[in-house]
């Protein structure tokens, strides 16, 4: 049964992260935010919610290692999700032809919460009504990071070189037959539907790990993780076929930025203290792996090597590297 109710809610997963890439891009042109914040906040946040909603849900009943190891293992595993995408733009690597000041700005923002979050987990115990001050701060640079990603779109004091594989976000002048308002009420519905698969899918993992005897940190790690960023590895792929690089990209790295932000939000549930300081090593480590696929990322998007091995960038053969590198010390690590 938890088997059952586990493969459904991936199911719905993948099926509502397909159907809202097109929502998403159509929306970024009408309201003129531009695929990169789109990405970050429509996009991110919307395929990032199942994943949010069952990281709180488990700090709600006291079980932080599925909370954190759920948040934190969505990161590296939809940073590997976008050298997948990579594979598919044929045409030329995907850092290349999508390189753009706000995505650099968004992959900045993310490594600024990351470190916040180790700086949380090294921190004194110490808590305000039973939140963190790491709390705080992660909700506060998140605003302000959202704020200059816009002011980079709109008054960019760098440009990428302009190449013939680059492709710049340009608002389509037909964004689709729906009226604004009907596409606002598909985003609110399928947004619904993702949290909604979000809590159920938390009492089915939790389930799977009691039968199982698996730990909670593992199964969040490598199987909630996983089936919950699915939808940005749906959503990244579509935009990519749709022409929508800078969607692609943003989607990736702003839906990182904002699965940070459970941690917080779990912090916030979690009514034992401090959930910062139930990181384990297996979680630390996780952590400093996104860090540093977050940084071969920002490189690849600096250097815009225009093809590399395979047909993708060697920026995004490392990324998938790191992430196989992770799996195996935590699978060796029991």
């Amino acid at each position: 049964m938890s088997l059952t109710a586990f493969a459904a809610c991936v199911m719905v997963i993948a099926m509502a992260g397909v159907k809202i890439t097109g929502i998403v891009d159509q929306l970024a042109d009408r309201t003129r935010a531009g695929e990169a914040l789109a990405g970050a906040v429509l996009l991110g946040a919307t395929t990032s919610l199942s994943g949010s909603v069952l990281s709180v849900t488990a700090a709600w009943r006291g079980n932080a290692d599925l909370a954190l190891s759920n948040a934190l293992g969505g990161i590296a595993v939809q940073t590997a999700f976008l050298a997948i995408a990579d594979l598919v733009y044929r045409r030329a690597n995907l850092e290349h032809a999508a390189a753009s000041a706000a995505n650099l700005m968004q992959g900045a923002l993310l490594v600024t919460l990351l470190s916040i979050i180790l700086l949380g987990a090294y921190a004194p115990p110490v808590t305000v009504f039973g939140i963190h001050p790491a709390t705080f701060v992660l909700l506060a640079v998140y605003g302000y990071g959202l704020r200059l990603i816009q002011q980079v779109r709109d008054t960019p004091l760098w440009h990428p070189s302009l190449t013939r594989e680059t492709r710049e976000d340009v608002p389509e002048q037909a964004a689709g037959p729906m009226t604004t308002a009907a596409l606002w009420g598909w985003f609110v519905g399928l947004a619904l539907l993702l949290g909604v698969s979000g809590w159920a899918l938390e009492h089915a993992a939790s389930s799977l790990a009691r039968q199982t005897g698996l730990q909670q940190t593992t199964v969040g790690l490598l199987l909630t993780a996983t089936s919950t960023s699915l939808p940005e590895l749906v959503t990244s792929v579509a935009a990519v076929r749709r022409g929508a690089l800078t969607l692609a990209v943003g989607g990736i790295i702003g839906g990182n930025a904002f699965d940070t932000l459970f941690t917080a939000a779990s912090d916030i549930a979690y009514r034992q203290g401090s959930i910062y300081q139930a990181m384990d090593a297996t979680l630390l480590l996780w952590v400093a792996l996104s860090l540093v696929m977050t940084g071969a990322l920002l490189m690849g998007l600096v250097r815009r090597e225009e093809r590399g091995p395979a047909g993708i960038g060697f920026e995004s053969v490392a990324v998938l590297m790191l992430y196989a590198t992770g799996l195996a010390l935590v699978l060796g690590g029991g």
